[in-house]
């Protein structure tokens, strides 16, 4: 057994390398990057890479460079095609969840003005509007009035809209310091991070808009991140005087404040996604149901260690000390491996 971990400090591949060097793990360290990664991997079993979508060169050939390895190589990777096509792509996950009857908010998307403004004319606002890019609810705002969404729509097919923009963020983040909910330092960060370069490549979205019902009545959402056939989950309280939860750095990790059928609907959206992993955002709507908003791939790690524990498909409870879901990750490909 061989696994081909591409490393990137600060990823997943920090937690792998450290997982296969305590379970001695035959590794190699890979550059995706390479003109040779075709044949960096040819020796392996597996292939393994948390690519980031806020850094551009990830964004330019990640999910192709994994479809080649998977499909036409024939190795395990992680993410798989299955796990990652979507990611960071409202778009794409829109047509996914429908196509499954996934609870997913009412999402309303348009290839031209003309058909969105005849939608505008009898829509009932507010409205959520989103770029198909985007985390930590960059990219998102309420619409309150016909007018407002005429005005975006009017700029979608003109001159597009900046996909996370230096500019916005640094506002962004100057409102949440007026507010207490982040940091001085964090704050300055916002100036030089640029994140990674993509900001400065990545061009404007336009030729589409996209809004999405707003669900009211909604001080918090439910995270939850399912890998096989583990569960973990936390509940994220909206930002100070915002309808947003992602971004807003206040969670809360108590599994005593997960109700169940969160956990419960994961696991039986995920058995028909077929994803190695999945993080689901979760509202609740007038009768206390779950209503999902988005799914990603992976989810950030900075927090790992405050859960308390997990949940299996059969929703029965796990207590440990830390349920590292980057473990979780690498046990599943092993597992895969040795069942070939």
């Amino acid at each position: 057994m061989k696994i081909a971990i591409h490393h990137r400090v600060g990823s997943y591949s920090d937690l792998w390398i450290e997982y296969c060097k305590k379970h001695k793990i035959q590794h190699k360290i890979v550059d995706a990057y390479a003109n040779d990664i075709l044949e960096q991997v040819a020796d392996c079993d597996a292939f393994m890479w948390h690519f980031h979508h806020h850094i551009y060169q990830d964004n330019l050939f990640a999910k192709q460079l994994i479809y080649v390895i998977e499909k036409r190589m024939g190795k395990i990777t992680y993410p798989n095609f299955d796990t990652c096509w979507h990611f960071d792509d409202k778009i794409g996950q829109r047509y996914l969840l429908k196509a499954i009857n996934a609870p997913l908010a009412p999402t309303y998307i348009f290839y031209t003005r003309a058909e969105a403004l005849k939608w505008i004319l009898h829509a009932t606002f507010p409205k959520v509007f989103k770029l198909r890019s985007g985390s930590s609810s960059e990219n998102v705002r309420l619409v309150k009035s016909a007018a407002e969404a005429k005005k975006l729509t009017k700029q979608a097919f003109s001159k597009g809209f900046e996909n996370n923009g230096y500019f916005r963020r640094i506002y962004d983040r100057w409102e949440r310091l007026k507010k207490g909910t982040c940091t001085f330092r964090w704050f300055l960060k916002s100036f030089i991070t640029n994140n990674y370069n993509f900001d400065t490549f990545h061009k404007e979205e336009k030729r589409y808009v996209y809004f999405q019902d707003f669900i009211p009545n909604n001080d918090f959402d439910i995270r939850v991140l399912v890998i096989g056939n583990r569960a973990i989950a936390k509940k994220r309280i909206n930002r100070i005087n915002d309808f947003r939860a992602s971004g807003s750095f206040y969670n809360i990790f108590d599994e005593k404040q997960i109700d169940l059928k969160y956990i419960k609907i994961s696991f039986e959206i995920n058995k028909k996604l077929k994803m190695q992993s999945v993080a689901f955002d979760f509202l609740h709507d007038s009768n206390g149901m779950p209503i999902l908003t988005e799914i990603s791939y992976c989810s950030g790690i900075k927090n790992y260690k405050n859960y308390s524990g997990y949940w299996t498909s059969d929703l029965q409870w796990h207590q440990c000390k830390i349920p590292d879901f980057c473990n979780f990750i690498i046990e599943d490909v092993i597992a895969q491996i040795k069942s070939r």
